[in-house]
């Protein structure tokens, strides 16, 4: 196997924080089968389902490729399988024979699944563990840590590459094309994973003048026409023209683990309506470095963002236009794009030192364009620390 496995160590202490959690939610066990739970818990994506018992060791029961989930996974009991009705009867085999309550993660579970599974199990009690599983995977170890940073100066690298290849005239899907090539040169790779249903992006945004304000269906704050109704967002065959924001919104993909950053460009000079709310959004990210800090909710810090907001007469742009505006300036990070925490409206939960999250303040100027800025953070106890470290300005090419 070329590519190194995750540690068993990691994979230990990521299990024994959902064991805790589910004994703290009367879970007798937990039976995976999406593709980044599995990976988190597992280290393989191989088309399995990983059983965590609240104690004892998990069972990784492997059907396609069982040889790769063995060579993947660094887990010591790794059963084949043939079907999903052998699932009952190899728990049995290895003493699990007395199980009520079943954890299963039912906001991306199938029904199809879910049917099949109360099929298999009709003693038990299928419930949702998917906040259980999403909080402790919300908190990044010094091994994760250190796979996005390098994904952060990847993207770092992504963003330097721009400006090499920007002219006018060129449509912004060549001109995506182009960055995309160097984005893979570097290692990404390709997959965006987000966990939302009906979520989906490839690489992120590249959209030039009014085109990045066109609003989607996306949560996020830019949209774009895309290509055709059947994608809905990003880079389309609009012409890029000078004196004009360029929107790029990336997202790096290293190893599973992703790196979000947004930088503006353009080619020649923006107004100053543009150039004077771009600079405000950079200072509002200062302000939210400082603001985002363990113990504090994730829903305060939105309502700080927008006090700041009301205060400077950006509440019409901020976020979206109109009734397209979304209700938050942040979102946690790490294999999939839309982790916990969130820095949105109401939102109660905690925030903790070393969760990663990406701050994203922008402004949407129908007939305009957008201007803004996002990192990568991770949280410290004195705030956030930045990972992607790209020059903020807007960079203008003549």
């Amino acid at each position: 196997m070329s590519h190194s496995p995750t540690p068993l160590s990691e994979l230990e202490r990521r299990i024994a924080a959902l064991q805790s959690a589910l004994l703290g939610s009367s879970v007798d066990a937990a039976l995976m089968l999406q593709n980044t739970d599995l990976f988190y818990f597992s280290g393989t994506i191989q088309q399995s389902y990983l059983f965590v018992p609240v104690e004892g060791s998990p069972i990784l029961m492997s059907r396609k490729s069982f040889q790769r989930a063995r060579s993947e996974s660094t887990l010591p009991n790794l059963v084949q399988l043939s079907s999903p009705k052998e699932v009952p009867g190899l728990l049995s085999d290895h003493g699990h024979r007395n199980i009520r309550r079943l954890g299963l993660e039912l906001d991306v579970l199938p029904v199809q699944h879910y049917l099949t599974l109360q099929k298999l199990f009709p003693t038990c009690e299928l419930v949702d563990i998917s906040h259980e599983i999403r909080t402790v995977r919300s908190v990044k170890s010094a091994y994760e840590l250190d796979i996005i940073r390098e994904a952060a100066k990847r993207s770092d690298a992504v963003f330097a590459h721009m400006s090499s290849i920007l002219r006018e005239g060129a449509t912004e899907v060549e001109t995506a094309g182009l960055l995309e090539a160097h984005a893979r040169r570097l290692g990404h790779q390709g997959t965006v994973r987000m966990r939302l249903w009906g979520s989906e992006m490839f690489y992120g945004h590249l959209m030039a003048g009014e085109q990045a304000a066109v609003p989607s269906f996306l949560a996020s704050p830019t949209g774009g026409e895309g290509l055709s109704p059947a994608t809905a967002q990003g880079a389309g065959f609009h012409r890029i023209q000078r004196n004009q924001p360029i929107l790029l919104d990336y997202v790096f993909a290293w190893k599973g683990y992703l790196a979000d950053e947004t930088r503006i460009f353009s080619i020649g000079s923006l107004d100053e309506e543009l150039m004077r709310g771009h600079k405000a959004m950079v200072a509002l990210e200062e302000e939210l470095m400082q603001w985002v800090r363990p113990g504090v909710s994730g829903g305060s810090v939105y309502e700080k963002a927008m006090a700041w907001i009301h205060r400077r007469e950006y509440a019409d742009h901020f976020m979206g236009a109109e009734e397209q505006r979304i209700r938050f300036v942040g979102h946690g990070v790490g294999l999939e794009l839309d982790e916990y925490p969130f820095i949105a409206a109401g939102q109660q939960a905690l925030i903790q030192e070393n969760m990663v999250v990406a701050v994203e303040p922008k402004l949407v100027f129908p007939g305009k364009g957008v201007v803004g800025i996002e990192d990568t953070f991770v949280v410290t106890d004195k705030g956030l620390v930045a990972l992607t470290r790209f020059p903020q300005e807007v960079h203008a090419i003549q």
